[in-house]
């Protein structure tokens, strides 16, 4: 049975809606919402319908936006403060002007962004800026810390990567509760496998050598992976094969991120933010290579990488996608795929576009233009 399909947009200036009904054509786009708020991250409960929006920043604070009714409508819930309480203490026009009371906020100034969200068994998780894990069992309403990842006897040791000390990647597994996996920046792997109790780091290069030559504090040594995690995947269907783009490589898990093998070979740059996996083949999986330096395609030409077997091997896929003078960026959260037939892969870029592809890489064409800068592109598919 085809699905309603609604992508979910983030990006500096709001929340954007991308309809495209059950053909996935047409594309109405609604917005901006949640008021202009820089927005990182989106999920929607397929269930239920209800989208979850996260952002904010140092003047607006951390918060999450909630929409019940298709985007319809959407409430707030503040997290911790910014600029906006300070000038509305000593301005009560400003204080109405911004919807803000003057009660006390959960978090108080503990952290200035949500960076990610994850709905999964019920829970519905968020990833801040600097790094910490909460939690929430009311859909939204209400939040806690999930210290046991705070707490963690390498917390001391954290250090951000260009964008912050990000808590990015939240994955869990379809079939046990219990187990999940976060990716913080630049810190690497986490997972737990008692509902978040406790945290084990998973960062350790398997018995294979990884190549040799990298100029950055990222890159694998020491044993390590490298530490600057750009994203994570679990691939769907499986207890444990994983995929990770980081800063200086792509890598495959097969155990749950115990070891992870480099499977870079073959692609143009080590380079990249965001990975996706095919919604029922785990050997499959896409990337988009930047150039290191100026996080831009390589040669000015946009490229989307694919591979059918776990990264042994790469190809390009390009029709549809501009060929020359192209230099937008795509973010570490701004790449998703659908469950249709054939699959569908969608990336958004920092020059406001959302490109589409329905035959899983093959061809590409542009649904969205002229957005402000896209930060996160995520599915919402409805029976």
């Amino acid at each position: 049975m085809s699905k309603d399909l609604t992508i979910l947009v983030g990006t500096t200036k709001g929340a954007f809606l991308l309809s495209g009904g059950t053909d996935r054509s047409g594309w109405a786009l609604s917005g901006p919402h949640c008021n202009g708020w820089p927005i990182n991250h989106l999920a929607g409960d397929p269930q239920t319908g209800t989208i979850w929006a996260g952002g904010g920043g140092d003047f607006f604070g951390a918060g999450i936006w909630r929409s019940e009714d298709g985007g319809q409508s959407w409430e707030l819930t503040r997290l911790t403060s910014g600029q906006m309480d300070e000038w509305a203490k000593s301005e009560p026009g400003m204080a109405e002007m911004f919807g803000v009371t003057g009660e006390p906020l959960p978090f108080g100034d503990a952290f200035k962004q949500i960076w990610s969200l994850h709905h999964a068994h019920g829970v519905l998780y968020a990833g801040t800026k600097p790094a910490s894990l909460l939690k929430s069992l009311d859909g939204g309403r209400s939040w806690e810390k999930v210290s046991g990842l705070t707490d963690h006897p390498s917390a001391d040791s954290w250090h951000g990567g260009a964008a912050g000390l990000v808590l990015h990647s939240i994955v869990s597994d379809a079939h046990a509760a219990a187990k999940m996996w976060v990716g913080i920046s630049a810190a690497g792997v986490f997972a737990t496998e008692d509902g978040g109790e406790t945290w084990e780091r998973r960062n350790r290069l398997s018995n294979a050598r990884a190549r040799e030559g990298h100029n950055h504090p990222a890159g694998p040594e020491g044993g390590d992976v490298g530490h600057c995690v750009h994203n994570i995947r679990l691939a769907p269907g499986s207890e444990d094969l994983m995929y990770q783009q980081n800063h200086h490589g792509v890598w495959r898990s097969a155990d749950g991120g115990r070891s992870w093998d480099d499977i870079t070979e073959g692609l143009p740059s080590p380079f990249g933010f965001p990975v996706q996996v095919h919604p029922r083949d785990p050997q499959k999986l896409w990337v988009i290579p930047l150039e290191e330096d100026n996080r831009v395609p390589l040669d000015g030409a946009a490229a989307v990488w694919s591979s059918s077997d776990g990264g042994q091997s790469w190809a390009a896929q390009r029709e549809g996608l501009p060929q020359s003078g192209c230099f937008f960026t795509v973010l570490r959260q701004a790449m998703t795929g659908d469950t249709a037939e054939p699959a569908g892969v969608y990336f958004g870029t920092n020059s406001g576009s959302v490109f589409a592809s329905l035959d899983e890489g093959e061809t590409w064409q542009e649904i969205a233009r002229h957005l402000p800068t896209v930060l996160t592109v995520e599915v919402l598919e409805r029976p």
